[in-house]
Order: C-alpha cells, then sequence, then structure tokens
C-alpha cells in the first residue's frame, strides 16, 4: 500500500513524568506528519494555508495505543489514505518503533476556503489532489470503512 513516512526522535519533553510519551503526542506527530507530506508533495498548498486563502479543518481524530514510547526512541509515522472525496480526505496513521506498531490513529480533513460569511467547503487544491493521487489505491475511495457517512462527503 503506498504511504508516506515520517521519522521522529522521541524528546523528553514529549514524555511525562513517568517517562512515557503522552499521549496527545502522538496526534501532534500526525500534524507534522501532515505538514511535511505537503511540503514535499504539494508546497503550493501550504502557502495558501499561510496566505489564508484555505484551511484544512481536521473534522475528527481517533487513536488507539498498543504499546508505550520513550524519549530518544525513533518512531516512525506512516501516513496512508483511506478516503477521498468532495472536499474531504481521511488518512490512516501507523505508528512503529522497531517494526512493531506501537498505535493506530486516524484523521478525517475537510478543505475550507475563507468568505465574508466564515468557513465555507471548497474544492481540494489541484497540486493536493495529484499528490493524493499517488498514495491512492484501488481501494480508496468515498466508501471505503473509516470514512464519515456518504451524505456528509
Amino acid at each position: 500500500m503506498p504511504s508516506y513516512r515520517y521519522h521522529h526522535l522521541v524528546t523528553f519533553d514529549e514524555t511525562n513524568l513517568v517517562g512515557n510519551v503522552y499521549f496527545a503526542h502522538f496526534v501532534h506527530w500526525q500534524g507534522h506528519c501532515r505538514e511535511r507530506f505537503l511540503a514535499d508533495h504539494a508546497p503550493s498548498v501550504l502557502l495558501a494555508l499561510r496566505d489564508g486563502e484555505i484551511a484544512l479543518v481536521t473534522v475528527s481524530c481517533q487513536m488507539d495505543f498498543y504499546a508505550e514510547c520513550f524519549a530518544l526512541e525513533e518512531v516512525e509515522v506512516v501516513m496512508t489514505l483511506a478516503a477521498l472525496g468532495g472536499h474531504r480526505l481521511a488518512m490512516d496513521f501507523d505508528y512503529l518503533r522497531t517494526g512493531q506498531c506501537v498505535a493506530r490513529g486516524h484523521q478525517s480533513v475537510a478543505c475550507m476556503r475563507h468568505t465574508a460569511d466564515g468557513k465555507v467547503p471548497t474544492e481540494i487544491p489541484g497540486e493536493l489532489a495529484d499528490a493524493l493521487a499517488a498514495f491512492a489505491t484501488a481501494g480508496t475511495a468515498v466508501g471505503s470503512s473509516h470514512q464519515a457517512p456518504q451524505h456528509e462527503w
């Protein structure tokens, strides 16, 4: 399955008093992975985000944890495209430490543009749609198991 991989070295400030990674950092790393993907594959989208032309709004986020991680361990965040349709996309994240899956996450994002009346749904920018196409598989489509109900897409 095509994937985008982000490598992260856990720092001490990402751990709690017990010494393991605080759970919220896993979600934070999803953001790092998404941003690196944009920088590598759709840099014009980063400019549009910075300039306020569009917004990528997280609609839902979910995590499952299987093992603890600790400071100075390398965690590989593997992002795959789970669903794509209309103005939304969904991504799955596997968190690997030395090949072992320590957590799994899922995130749905809506592409929005700013108007005088607030944010409104907008088409996924062409450069991002092209970049995502390279990570799509035959099973990646509206109708995959992790997407929002059909009417929301």
